[in-house]
């Protein structure tokens, strides 16, 4: 096809006849576009940091009902190995770290837990060390259940999630994220 002079005189004729209209629907619809891709990415994060300070839990968790065997008594030490506070405590800044959070941002527990205790006699079953909340001899179902009772160890804390949202209330709000999780001790 050959330009023509009349075909580029129909062509400019339809270019002066266009009102704008799609610039100004572009100028709408791409702020909201990029406000949803960006509350997608930002929510997707804070569900991904969810995660992780869950499996840190759950991995403390195991770690401090790892300790026990048949032979041992219903009393935990605090200390000395292989069932130190800091031993469950390096368990779940390995998980945190191996995802790139910062433990040194966990917060004081706020909502610890609070569990009955297993131990004969009663003893409080929680201590809380490096903001992050250990309960040995806990019991884990609760006391109407039809099951036998189960003893275990529950870790808990929390972690800040800042939203970066421009544009919106959400933008650097912080929200406490918390994590708990038990494991059953196996005897």
């Amino acid at each position: 096809m050959t330009c023509t002079l009349p075909n580029i005189k129909r062509i400019a004729r339809q270019l002066r006849s266009t009102d704008g209209a799609e610039i100004a629907e572009a100028a709408l619809v791409l702020p909201l576009v990029a406000m949803l891709l960006f509350g997608i990415i930002w929510f997707g994060r804070a569900f991904n940091i969810y995660s992780t300070i869950q499996q840190a839990a759950q991995q403390g968790a195991v770690t401090a009902a790892r300790a026990t065997c048949a032979t041992c008594s219903d009393a935990f030490p605090t200390d000395g190995p292989p069932t130190t506070n800091g031993t469950v405590t390096a368990a779940v800044e390995a998980v945190l770290k191996a995802s790139n959070l910062d433990p040194a941002q966990i917060p004081v527990n706020s909502n610890p837990p609070n569990p009955v205790s297993c131990a004969t006699p009663p003893t409080p079953p929680c201590t809380t060390t490096d903001k992050i909340t250990i309960c040995r001899q806990a019991l884990l179902n609760p006391p109407a259940s039809t099951q036998p009772p189960q003893c275990g160890t529950i870790v808990g804390f929390q972690y800040p999630f800042k939203f970066n949202f421009p544009g919106t209330s959400l933008n650097m709000q912080q929200i406490i994220l918390s994590a708990q999780a038990q494991s059953r001790m196996e005897n």
